[in-house]
């Protein structure tokens, strides 16, 4: 890995509700060997914070070193990549 192998990922886990994207974006991490840094998100207020701070419609949110990354979607092609 060129890239550290560390990996934060910003991730929805609500009381009624466990973001699926979050969850594939965990897997493909650990599937690729990242260390991971799991900030769950547990309230709404956390979520919306969080999307305001790093500029993004929705959750989760991945960076890779000092890179963000973006979603799961933007994480499958950036380890495609590798």
């Amino acid at each position: 890995m060129d890239d550290g192998g560390h990996a934060v990922l910003y991730r929805m886990v609500l009381p009624d509700h466990v973001c699926p994207f979050g969850v594939r974006a965990r897997d493909l991490l650990q599937e690729r060997g990242y260390t991971i840094d799991d900030r769950v998100l547990s309230s709404r207020v956390e979520v919306d914070d969080a999307k305001t701070r790093f500029g993004v419609a929705t959750t989760p949110v991945v960076f890779i070193g000092d890179r963000q990354i973006g979603g799961a979607d933007a994480l499958e092609r950036y380890l495609a990549d590798r």
